[in-house]
Parts: C-alpha cells; sequence; structure tokens
C-alpha cells in the first residue's frame, strides 16, 4: 500500500519516519504534510474557489451547531486515525461529545463524527478513492462530504442503519444538503455563494 497516499503533493524524501519524527518535523513546518506508515507527503495549497466554499459552508455549519455538543474544525485541526496511521487535515471535521486526542499528540485529536473536504483537480481523486478508504477506519465515522471547487457538485456519503455507506449526490444549485447525522441541511446556494467557476460567472 505504498502508493494510497498518491495524491496531496510530493513525498518529503524516499525514507521510512517514524510517527514522532514526523509530529516533531511538523511543528517547526510552515506547510501541512500527512503521514501514512512511515512516509511523509506535503499537502496542496487551496486555491480562491475552496477558500470561499470553506468560508460559506463552516459559517452555516457553526451556526447551525450553536449550543449543540458537535462542533466543526477547520483545516489546522490534525486527525489521526490510529487503525491505520494516518495523520492528515480535513477541510473541516465535526466532533460529538467533546476532542479526544491521540495517545501519541495532545494536539491531534481523533474519532469525528462527520469529515468535509473540497475537492480540487489536484486532490479529487485521492479524496474519493484511496482516502475515503482510510477514512471508513474511523470507528465513528458516520458522514463523509465531498464538495467540488470547479462545478456544482456534492457527494454526500452517510452510514445506514445497516451500516452501509450510501451516496446522496447533489448537481442542481436549488438542491440542498443534508447532514443526516447532524439533523439539518444547507442550501447549496449559500455553499456556493460567491464562487466563480470562470471568468463571467459568479454564484
Amino acid at each position: 500500500m505504498d502508493e494510497i497516499v498518491n495524491e496531496p503533493a510530493i513525498a518529503y524524501q524516499k525514507r521510512h519516519y517514524t510517527i514522532e519524527e514526523y509530529l516533531e518535523m511538523e511543528k517547526a513546518s510552515t506547510v501541512k504534510h500527512e503521514y501514512f506508515q512511515g512516509e511523509i507527503f506535503a499537502m496542496s495549497d487551496a486555491g480562491d474557489n475552496h477558500n470561499e466554499i470553506f468560508s460559506n459552508i463552516f459559517i452555516e455549519i457553526g451556526n447551525k451547531l450553536k449550543g449543540n455538543s458537535c462542533r466543526p474544525y477547520g483545516s489546522d485541526k490534525r486527525m489521526n486515525i490510529p487503525e491505520n496511521t494516518l495523520f492528515t487535515y480535513p477541510d473541516i471535521s465535526i466532533y460529538c461529545n467533546g476532542l479526544i486526542h491521540s495517545d501519541v499528540d495532545e494536539d491531534t485529536s481523533i474519532l469525528p463524527t462527520v469529515i468535509i473536504e473540497i475537492l480540487s483537480p489536484s486532490t479529487k481523486n485521492y479524496d474519493r478513492g484511496k482516502k475515503f478508504n482510510l477514512y471508513k477506519d474511523i470507528p465513528l465515522l458516520k458522514e463523509y462530504i465531498m464538495i467540488d471547487s470547479e462545478s456544482i457538485s456534492v457527494e454526500a456519503y452517510y452510514i445506514n442503519e445497516e451500516k452501509n455507506w450510501v451516496l446522496n449526490q447533489h448537481k442542481e444549485i436549488s438542491d440542498r444538503l443534508t447532514l443526516v447525522s447532524m439533523g439539518f441541511d444547507i442550501a447549496l446556494s449559500n455553499i456556493y455563494d460567491h464562487v466563480r467557476f470562470n471568468k463571467e460567472e459568479c454564484l
């Protein structure tokens, strides 16, 4: 599985690192990196569309979760999956009933309930495929949502009562994204507000 993280960006060096080495390097780094099974990968920078979508949906989720035990966090929140060693920074993660820290690092959290990734051309295949498979190892994960930054497209997966992943797709600006585990929905027109898909079009 050496190739599992092959799209965020370029591997740091061709050698294997311990988790402790990765965490020490990350403290001194100005660039975020993923870690998987001894390898370190620099993560891609975010473009304007990515940042507009992040701001829109983060504000919507924050407002809807006021007074709730679940709280959203942005891409500065590092997450670890002990079951497969992955350390990464989801664009948005929702944690319920407080943060549970990793056994190896107090600034890293485990067991999110919802993960949202904003897709870019360089990472969308990774986020849809190999990264989703790694996220499935999170015992308490209930939803995984991918929002395209280059077109109106939202892929929302949730765990049903039979413990199977079910996909809801949205491709119309009039649609609404439902966060099943959170009990609310968000209009795609709000998610894509001020997003430009070309020089002429601004939603």
